[in-house]
């Protein structure tokens, strides 16, 4: 085994803390409805997934709320509940033998968007010291490190959806080449106004003003997909060193592939296929032997039509399960594949696939097992695909503790 996972640390629309959120997730529970943070009723984008039960001040420290936006604070508290979940205290391990790894694309922007309305609307005097790194990309791995002493590799990656799988596929290099412990994963909070205007142009996100309808991937009729906020923070660890110390095991990360994607215009097919095929063979695995595929599931009609032919090209019409929870929590950018990640590890553990939600039938050429309802499977294998915005692809595979 090349690098395993031993904690996971989630906050999610529909759950904060990997129990809670696992619990909504198997049954369904959708979280996507109108944004709340702010008044949106001026946006073209009205609809969101929140992660409206996290409230801050109950797992940061007081002298970090005012250092940190709301994506840095998720992504602090998930950190502590893996390594928690882990039963790891870094305090006794070589700081130079940790390292943190996060996927992060929008930043601190509700942070740096207050500190620009003191600016023009205060004075600079009224600027906060912290706006110099607390918009940051990488400000996740940063106070993570500091945070927890890991002063062993560390870095970040920006890569949209496809970040998460690109930072723990980066972790596991980092096992490979001798470190013992990373932190990685990935996390967002793109929900404030600055957010949502910078976003807004795309024109892959969803209009549409009905919850039930506004997500619906691989369906006819799909109209776009939901933001959302939140991820997951993963501990991956030396498959030895965590058998040494008696670890709990969720799987490995057995295998991984990135590609990317011709130029619009160039003739040239897309290459997500590339990558599953890249994935299933860096893990010496079957397609056969593939149990679940949790899908990128974008919601855009030639998007979802290039990934369900890739799935049908490499496991043939309809032959695997794939599912697509993020439908219950909108797609959470860097944080997303993450999640997706953290998902099919509890799959894999309990043996059941959660279902794709607002499901309303298949869109013509898409030739897949679409999970619905809840399955209960055999979980021994998974694949997870994430595609970034402007070409990113990332397929990794996950395979239950030998």
């Amino acid at each position: 085994m090349s690098a395993v996972v031993t904690g996971v640390g989630v906050v999610a629309p529909n759950g904060i803390g990997t129990r809670e959120y696992w619990e909504h997730t198997v049954s369904g529970t959708r979280a996507i409805g109108p944004i709340t943070n702010f008044d949106a009723s001026g946006y073209p984008v009205r609809l969101a997934g929140e992660a409206t039960g996290f409230d801050p001040a109950d797992h940061i420290p007081n002298r970090l709320l005012p250092q940190t936006d709301r994506v840095t604070q998720f992504a602090l508290a998930a950190a502590e509940w893996a390594l928690a979940d882990a039963r790891v205290d870094p305090g006794r391990l070589d700081p130079f033998d940790m390292g943190v790894v996060t996927a992060n694309s929008t930043g601190g922007f509700e942070f740096g968007q207050r500190e620009l309305e003191n600016l023009w609307g205060r004075g600079p005097q009224y600027v906060s010291a912290y706006q110099s790194f607390a918009w940051f990309y990488a400000v996740n791995t940063g106070q993570i490190s500091i945070r927890h002493g890991m002063r062993g590799p560390t870095g970040v990656v920006v890569s949209d959806q496809a970040g998460g799988l690109d930072a723990l596929a980066q972790a596991r290099r980092r096992v490979r080449s001798g470190t013992r412990l990373l932190v990685s994963g990935g996390m967002e909070a793109p929900l404030c106004p600055w957010a949502v205007a910078a976003q807004s142009p795309n024109r892959g996100i969803s209009r549409s003003t009905d919850p039930e309808r506004a997500y619906r991937p691989f369906a006819a009729g799909a109209s776009g997909y939901v933001l959302g906020e939140g991820g997951a923070i993963l501990i991956v660890e030396d498959p030895v060193a965590a058998r040494r110390r008696g670890a709990q095991v969720y799987g490995e990360i057995a295998g991984y592939r990135a590609t990317f994607d011709p130029r619009p215009g160039s003739g040239r097919p897309p290459s997500l296929e590339a990558a599953v095929r890249g994935a299933l063979e860096d893990a010496g695995t079957l397609a056969a032997d593939v149990d679940a595929v949790f899908a990128d599931a974008a919601g855009v009609a030639d998007l979802d039509l290039v990934e369900s032919r890739a799935i049908t090209a490499v496991f043939g019409a309809g032959t695997v399960p794939v599912t697509a929870p993020k439908t219950m929590t909108g797609r959470l950018n860097a944080g997303g594949a993450a999640l997706d990640v953290a998902t099919a590890l509890l799959s894999i553990r309990d043996g059941i696939i959660p279902p794709t939600v607002n499901h309303t039938g298949l869109a013509g050429g898409c030739h897949i097992d679409l999970v619905t309802e809840p399955r209960a499977a055999r979980v021994r294998t998974t694949l997870v695909i994430a595609r970034g915005h402007g070409g990113f692809n990332a397929a990794m595979v996950l395979r239950a503790p030998r």
